[in-house]
Parts: C-alpha cells; structure tokens; sequence
C-alpha cells in the first residue's frame, strides 16, 4: 500500500517494513560533511534502490517528472550517522549477574527493539562488536531481509578472548565449567575461533586484547592476547577478509594490537605517546567512548553493574577523556564509537558533545560519526556522505549542528536507503 503524505511518499509492506520508491529531498542546509561546510537550499534525487541519483541547488536540479520533493526546507540535512562500536543485543540491565538469566532467544529479541531505536535515533549503519550465541547476526539478517526495522549493521558474533579474560565469562563457579562461547587461547586456537565465527555470519572480528570495566577478576590495564595471538587473528582475518577491532584498555595491549595489524582499537583508554605515534604510523583507528563514563558513575549501580566495575571505571574514565584529547591534536584517526548497550540505545548522539568538550570541533566530530566511520568500515562508497552512488541515508535536525553539536540529540527526521523511518518535523 502506498500513500502521499505532506508531498512525502511513504510505501507499506505486509511484514511493516517500507521500500523505496523514487523520490527526492528539498534541505534548507545540507552539511556537506566531506568538505566540512554548509549549503543552502539543496535536493537531493533517489531511485528505487534508495541509491542517491543527483545533488545540487534546488534551482538546477529537479526531481524525475511526477515526484514532489519531500519539503525539509526548515531543517538541516545530513548523512544518516555510523556508530562503530555497538552492542545492539545487550541493555545496561545485561551487566553483572542480571546477565546470566538471559536466554539467546531473549537477547535476540532485545536486539530488534534496540535496532530500532538506534535507527529511530539517526544512527542508520552500526558495527557491532559482541553479541552471544550470533544473535547480532539474527539481527542483521532480519534487517536485511525487511522483516524488522534497524540499522544497516556489520556484526562480529561472540568476541575472542583468553580463558578467565575480559570476552569470557567469569561469574560462574568451577563446578560449572563455563567458557564463553570466543574463548580461544594460543594462536592456532584463535586462527580456528576466527574461522568458527566467520562461518556462522561474522563480517567483523572482535577481540579482547586487555583487561575491562564491566568484567569480574581483571583490570583494564592487564594485557591479556598476547602479540602473537592477535598477529595470528589479525593474519586469519584480513585472508579472510574481514577487518579486526581490539578491545584495548592497556597501554601495552595497545601497542601490540597495533603492531600485530589490528584495525581499529577500542576504547584506547591507557594510550601513550608510543601508541599514538605507531597508530599515525600504521593508520590504525582509535575509537574512544567517551559518553558512558558519565552513565555508568551515575546510573550503573542501579542498572546492576558490579561494584569493582564501577571502582574500575572511577579510575579510567577521565583518563580515557585526556588521552582522547591528546591522541586528537597528535593527528590521529578516529571514529565514533559509544559501547551502545552500556548505556541505553538511543542516546548515541550524546556523545558529540563530549567529543566537542575534549578537543574536536563539531565538524570533527561529525566526520568521525561519517565519512571516518564510513571509512573504518570498508564502506566509503556507500555510507556517510550525502553523494551520488551513496544510499540515500539522509537525518535531518532543527537548528545548526556546526554550531551547537546537541542539535543531533533531537533528530526529526530519518530516512534509510530512500524509504522514510520517522519525520517529526511535520508534527503538530
């Protein structure tokens, strides 16, 4: 069923999910995010792929015969937004034991109302980097398959990690035997778990390289894969063709990620001059979530996080923001990455602004949310630009977000791959 609403064309599936039809956008702005610069008065055309077929002034470019432009002529456009670094199957309620009675079937379910949201809040692409018992892939393949609504998703499956490590599982007793399901110690057992994962539907591996904040028995500085095991998954992966992401806390573990060809690193907390100088040389990402300090020292208690949890996180979180700054004015690439889950989904924008608090301007922070992530994610060509050839992934917000990064907090408008998701600027 198709219907015309305020010139917008809006197509209805069986299964709740729209398609895309042809069609075009009028923005009053459109923040072209590679040049870093705003435009006026811009269309933008789409075709029935939801692939963007034209950009320009509204004066010289028009719309195929017999397509309205949708009318955001009051509000700001950009490229839908990319988080890099996800947990889209966990709530902050999955912390600590409450996370023992939950089922796969469950944390499935929890990922499509997740997915969502995360796509209600601008946030049209996601890396996913853990989830159990492949219920981000189960996600993604709905998704994919306009069964349910969310993101555009890479996943990584359950992440690799070392016996009693940060990626195993370590609130059980011995007497159950328990090993999470990416423990693999040594590195011809990683090169087979990078393979076992890869199998069931893995695009992206994920691995624990140091210590963490939400696990029991370890500390975020502690190195835990050792050089050669991550130069092993590292190998296996990229022969296999897919990217790798450390989780990485400690100085050391991340300086040997790097070294062993490790693609991006995750929350980089403990970075030295060392570390900085060899991810500039290496051309490695490093993705801070500098957001969930804040969540997780104000509300992490009561969502059920363990107590040396949040002792953990007192003495690493600002930390992580000072070198977060340091590592941006050394020149460092990055992208932006909030471990969504920790704190709720759907906040992901909140963490612009303290991107801007730590040193970026808003335009920084915006190309590390687009055309950087689009980048880390080995999809330049299709995400993270409003350009020809991209899909048409488009938000729009009220207001200017060069100006005031918080504007992305409150967006009014989405649409992904052509086919409009929500439009809130013409409520009443």
């Amino acid at each position: 069923m198709r219907k015309t609403l305020f010139g917008l064309v809006v197509c209805f599936s069986f299964a709740g999910v729209a398609h895309a039809a042809p069609g075009a956008i009028r923005c009053g702005k459109l923040l072209d995010v590679r040049a870093g610069r705003m435009l006026s008065d811009q269309v933008v055309v789409f075709d029935d792929a939801g692939s963007i077929t034209a950009v320009g002034p509204a004066a010289s470019t028009n719309p195929p015969s017999g397509i309205t432009a949708i009318d955001l002529s009051s509000a700001t456009c950009l490229p839908g937004l990319i988080d890099v670094h996800t947990h889209i199957t966990f709530d902050p309620s999955s912390a600590g034991y409450q996370g023992l009675g939950i089922s796969a079937p469950r944390e499935a379910v929890t990922g499509v109302k997740n997915a969502r949201l995360t796509l209600r809040a601008g946030f049209t692409t996601i890396r996913n980097v853990g989830a159990s018992s492949f219920t981000d892939v189960a996600v993604r393949d709905g998704i994919n398959d306009g069964e349910i609504e969310g993101p555009r998703m890479l996943v990584s499956g359950p992440p690799l990690g070392i016996t009693g490590g940060h990626c195993d599982n370590n609130l059980l007793p011995f007497e159950f035997h328990f090993k999470d399901q990416g423990v693999a110690d040594g590195p011809w057992a990683a090169r087979a778990k990078v393979r076992e994962v890869i199998k069931y539907g893995a695009d992206v591996i994920k691995i624990c390289a140091s210590g963490g904040v939400l696990s029991k028995g370890d500390q975020p500085g502690t190195p835990q894969y050792s050089f050669e095991e991550m130069q092993a998954i590292a190998t296996e992966a990229h022969k296999l063709g897919r990217k790798v992401a450390a989780h990485a806390h400690g100085t050391q573990s991340i300086k040997d990620a790097i070294r062993a060809g490790i693609d991006s690193i995750e929350h980089s907390s403990l970075i030295d001059d060392e570390g900085i100088a060899l991810a500039k040389e290496h051309g490695t990402y490093l993705d801070f979530d500098i957001y969930n300090d804040d969540y997780i020292l104000q509300e992490g208690a009561k969502a059920g996080m363990l107590p040396e949890s949040i002792e953990k996180e007192k003495k690493i979180g600002r930390l992580q923001r000072e070198n977060f700054r340091h590592a941006w004015e050394s020149g460092t690439k990055m992208a932006f990455a909030t471990d969504a889950g920790v704190y709720p989904h759907g906040d992901n924008a909140k963490q612009f602004a303290k991107m801007v608090e730590w040193g970026m301007k808003p335009i920084d922070a915006i190309q590390a949310a687009t055309i950087s992530a689009a980048d880390l994610l080995g999809w330049a060509n299709k995400v993270g630009a409003i350009e020809t050839g991209h899909y048409a992934d488009i938000i729009a917000v009220s207001g200017d977000p060069l100006s005031n990064v918080r504007v992305l907090e409150s967006v009014k408008f989405v649409m992904k791959g052509g086919t409009v998701v929500r439009n809130d600027l013409f409520a009443k």
